[in-house]
Protein backbone atom coordinates (compact mmCIF):
# COMPACT_ATOMS: atom_id res chain seq x y z
CA UNK A 1 0.00 0.00 0.00
CA UNK A 2 1.26 3.55 -0.74
CA UNK A 3 2.39 5.16 2.88
CA UNK A 4 -0.02 8.22 3.87
CA UNK A 5 0.30 11.56 3.16
CA UNK A 6 -0.32 14.43 4.57
CA UNK A 7 -2.45 17.33 2.68
CA UNK A 8 -1.34 20.45 2.42
CA UNK A 9 -1.98 22.77 4.88
CA UNK A 10 -3.87 26.73 4.28
CA UNK A 11 -1.39 28.70 1.53
CA UNK A 12 -0.03 31.13 3.61
CA UNK A 13 -0.45 35.01 3.23
CA UNK A 14 1.01 36.68 0.58
CA UNK A 15 4.53 38.56 1.13
CA UNK A 16 4.08 42.19 2.24
CA UNK A 17 4.66 44.78 -0.86
CA UNK A 18 3.82 48.03 -2.01
CA UNK A 19 0.85 47.83 -4.76
CA UNK A 20 1.72 46.51 -7.81
CA UNK A 21 1.63 49.00 -10.75
CA UNK A 22 -1.74 47.07 -12.37
CA UNK A 23 -3.18 47.41 -8.56
CA UNK A 24 -2.29 51.37 -9.22
CA UNK A 25 -3.56 51.70 -12.57
CA UNK A 26 -6.85 49.88 -11.60
CA UNK A 27 -6.78 51.84 -8.28
CA UNK A 28 -6.49 54.99 -10.38
CA UNK A 29 -9.02 54.54 -12.97
CA UNK A 30 -11.69 53.74 -9.95
CA UNK A 31 -10.94 57.14 -8.93
CA UNK A 32 -11.82 58.81 -12.10
CA UNK A 33 -14.54 56.83 -12.35
CA UNK A 34 -15.91 57.26 -9.04
CA UNK A 35 -13.71 59.86 -6.99
CA UNK A 36 -15.84 60.69 -3.94
CA UNK A 37 -16.43 56.51 -3.56
CA UNK A 38 -12.61 55.95 -4.32
CA UNK A 39 -11.59 58.88 -2.03
CA UNK A 40 -7.82 58.69 -2.95
CA UNK A 41 -6.36 58.10 -6.17
CA UNK A 42 -3.63 56.40 -4.81
CA UNK A 43 -3.47 52.84 -2.84
CA UNK A 44 -2.36 53.14 0.62
CA UNK A 45 1.77 52.90 1.52
CA UNK A 46 2.98 49.44 3.63
CA UNK A 47 4.19 52.22 6.47
CA UNK A 48 0.46 53.30 6.36
CA UNK A 49 -1.20 49.66 6.64
CA UNK A 50 1.54 48.58 9.25
CA UNK A 51 0.15 51.43 11.20
CA UNK A 52 -3.48 50.69 10.49
CA UNK A 53 -2.88 46.78 11.68
CA UNK A 54 -1.10 48.01 14.76
CA UNK A 55 -3.55 50.09 15.80
CA UNK A 56 -6.36 47.21 15.17
CA UNK A 57 -4.68 44.21 16.43
CA UNK A 58 -3.41 45.86 19.71
CA UNK A 59 -6.65 44.22 21.35
CA UNK A 60 -4.63 40.50 22.15
CA UNK A 61 -8.06 38.94 21.08
CA UNK A 62 -6.85 35.19 20.40
CA UNK A 63 -9.93 34.85 17.60
CA UNK A 64 -11.00 38.36 16.69
CA UNK A 65 -13.46 39.05 14.42
CA UNK A 66 -11.90 42.10 12.00
CA UNK A 67 -14.16 44.07 9.05
CA UNK A 68 -12.31 45.98 6.61
CA UNK A 69 -14.30 49.34 5.52
CA UNK A 70 -13.52 50.04 1.73
CA UNK A 71 -10.96 47.61 0.45
CA UNK A 72 -9.32 49.36 -2.40
CA UNK A 73 -6.48 47.71 -3.53
CA UNK A 74 -6.10 45.63 -0.63
CA UNK A 75 -3.24 47.50 0.92
CA UNK A 76 -4.48 46.68 4.95
CA UNK A 77 -6.23 43.39 3.51
CA UNK A 78 -2.94 41.34 2.81
CA UNK A 79 -1.24 42.79 6.07
CA UNK A 80 -4.45 42.18 8.35
CA UNK A 81 -4.63 38.53 6.60
CA UNK A 82 -0.49 38.10 7.50
CA UNK A 83 -0.94 39.48 10.84
CA UNK A 84 -4.17 37.35 11.51
CA UNK A 85 -2.88 34.38 10.21
CA UNK A 86 -5.91 32.20 10.28
CA UNK A 87 -6.93 33.64 13.14
CA UNK A 88 -10.58 34.63 14.21
CA UNK A 89 -12.74 36.14 10.92
CA UNK A 90 -11.84 38.89 8.40
CA UNK A 91 -14.03 40.82 6.29
CA UNK A 92 -13.71 43.38 3.64
CA UNK A 93 -16.21 45.66 2.43
CA UNK A 94 -15.55 46.90 -1.06
CA UNK A 95 -18.66 48.96 -2.39
CA UNK A 96 -17.03 48.87 -6.12
CA UNK A 97 -17.53 46.09 -7.80
CA UNK A 98 -13.78 46.03 -10.15
CA UNK A 99 -12.36 46.81 -6.66
CA UNK A 100 -13.88 44.04 -4.72
CA UNK A 101 -13.38 40.98 -7.15
CA UNK A 102 -9.87 42.27 -7.39
CA UNK A 103 -9.25 41.75 -3.44
CA UNK A 104 -11.06 38.67 -3.73
CA UNK A 105 -8.65 37.28 -6.06
CA UNK A 106 -5.61 38.15 -4.63
CA UNK A 107 -6.52 36.78 -0.83
CA UNK A 108 -9.02 33.87 -0.96
CA UNK A 109 -8.82 33.22 2.78
CA UNK A 110 -10.93 37.02 3.42
CA UNK A 111 -14.43 37.17 2.76
CA UNK A 112 -15.04 40.07 0.78
CA UNK A 113 -18.35 42.03 0.61
CA UNK A 114 -19.39 43.94 -2.06
CA UNK A 115 -22.15 45.95 -0.37
CA UNK A 116 -22.61 49.61 0.87
CA UNK A 117 -20.87 50.22 4.60
CA UNK A 118 -24.29 51.59 5.61
CA UNK A 119 -25.21 47.89 5.75
CA UNK A 120 -22.54 47.00 8.29
CA UNK A 121 -24.87 45.65 10.90
CA UNK A 122 -27.23 43.96 9.20
CA UNK A 123 -23.74 42.20 7.09
CA UNK A 124 -22.27 41.25 10.60
CA UNK A 125 -25.60 39.56 11.70
CA UNK A 126 -26.32 37.56 8.65
CA UNK A 127 -22.89 36.21 9.80
CA UNK A 128 -23.22 35.51 13.18
CA UNK A 129 -21.09 38.25 14.27
CA UNK A 130 -22.33 39.77 17.77
CA UNK A 131 -19.90 42.38 17.67
CA UNK A 132 -16.73 43.24 15.75
CA UNK A 133 -13.26 43.38 17.45
CA UNK A 134 -11.90 45.88 15.36
CA UNK A 135 -13.01 47.72 12.19
CA UNK A 136 -10.67 48.95 9.89
CA UNK A 137 -11.42 51.95 7.50
CA UNK A 138 -9.86 52.56 4.21
CA UNK A 139 -12.74 55.15 3.32
CA UNK A 140 -11.66 58.90 3.19
CA UNK A 141 -13.26 61.60 5.43
CA UNK A 142 -15.65 62.00 2.51
CA UNK A 143 -16.90 58.88 2.50
CA UNK A 144 -17.53 58.80 6.26
CA UNK A 145 -19.82 61.46 5.97
CA UNK A 146 -18.85 63.21 9.15
CA UNK A 147 -21.67 65.61 10.75
CA UNK A 148 -24.09 64.34 8.73
CA UNK A 149 -27.22 62.44 9.56
CA UNK A 150 -26.33 59.62 7.39
CA UNK A 151 -22.59 59.49 8.82
CA UNK A 152 -21.14 55.88 8.98
CA UNK A 153 -20.12 56.59 12.42
CA UNK A 154 -23.04 55.83 14.94
CA UNK A 155 -22.88 52.82 12.07
CA UNK A 156 -19.56 51.43 12.91
CA UNK A 157 -19.75 52.40 16.73
CA UNK A 158 -22.79 50.00 17.07
CA UNK A 159 -21.34 47.00 14.82
CA UNK A 160 -18.57 46.53 17.59
CA UNK A 161 -18.51 44.53 20.56
CA UNK A 162 -17.79 46.52 23.87
CA UNK A 163 -14.14 46.06 24.18
CA UNK A 164 -13.80 46.91 19.96
CA UNK A 165 -11.57 49.72 18.21
CA UNK A 166 -12.13 51.55 15.11
CA UNK A 167 -8.90 52.30 13.32
CA UNK A 168 -9.93 55.34 10.49
CA UNK A 169 -6.71 57.35 8.74
CA UNK A 170 -6.76 60.73 7.92
CA UNK A 171 -4.23 62.53 5.69
CA UNK A 172 -2.75 65.45 7.17
CA UNK A 173 -2.88 68.25 4.53
CA UNK A 174 -6.69 68.25 4.77
CA UNK A 175 -6.64 68.57 8.61
CA UNK A 176 -7.57 72.17 8.33
CA UNK A 177 -10.69 71.13 5.92
CA UNK A 178 -14.12 71.57 7.68
CA UNK A 179 -15.24 68.00 7.09
CA UNK A 180 -11.83 66.67 8.25
CA UNK A 181 -12.68 68.52 12.05
CA UNK A 182 -16.20 67.40 11.87
CA UNK A 183 -15.39 63.59 11.47
CA UNK A 184 -12.51 64.03 13.82
CA UNK A 185 -15.41 65.86 16.68
CA UNK A 186 -17.90 62.53 15.49
CA UNK A 187 -15.16 59.90 16.77
CA UNK A 188 -15.01 62.27 20.28
CA UNK A 189 -18.59 61.65 20.15
CA UNK A 190 -18.69 58.07 19.40
CA UNK A 191 -16.16 56.60 21.22
CA UNK A 192 -15.41 57.44 24.83
CA UNK A 193 -11.29 57.08 23.99
CA UNK A 194 -9.53 58.58 20.80
CA UNK A 195 -6.18 58.24 20.32
CA UNK A 196 -3.83 60.19 17.46
CA UNK A 197 -0.62 57.85 16.37
CA UNK A 198 2.61 59.77 15.18
CA UNK A 199 2.44 61.36 11.37
CA UNK A 200 3.09 58.58 8.72
CA UNK A 201 5.46 60.49 6.57
CA UNK A 202 6.15 57.00 4.38
CA UNK A 203 2.36 57.46 2.70
CA UNK A 204 1.44 59.77 -0.04
CA UNK A 205 0.04 61.99 1.19
CA UNK A 206 1.04 61.23 4.71
CA UNK A 207 -1.20 61.09 7.16
CA UNK A 208 -2.35 59.79 11.06
CA UNK A 209 -3.82 56.95 12.71
CA UNK A 210 -7.04 57.54 14.85
CA UNK A 211 -7.42 54.49 17.45
CA UNK A 212 -11.42 55.14 19.02
CA UNK A 213 -11.66 52.67 21.51
CA UNK A 214 -15.37 52.40 24.38
CA UNK A 215 -18.05 52.76 21.67
CA UNK A 216 -20.70 55.16 22.84
CA UNK A 217 -24.11 53.20 22.34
Amino acid sequence: MPPETTPPGPTPPEPLREASLADRAVFAAQFVRAPVATASVWPSSTALARAMADAALRTGHPHPAVVELGAGSGAFTGLLAHRLAGRGRQLAVEINPVLAHRVAERFPAVEVVPADVAELGALLALRGIRGAQAVVSGLGWSATRPGREDSLLPVVARALADDGVFVQFAYCWTAWAGPARALRAELDECFAEVETSPVVWRNLPPAVVYRASSPRR
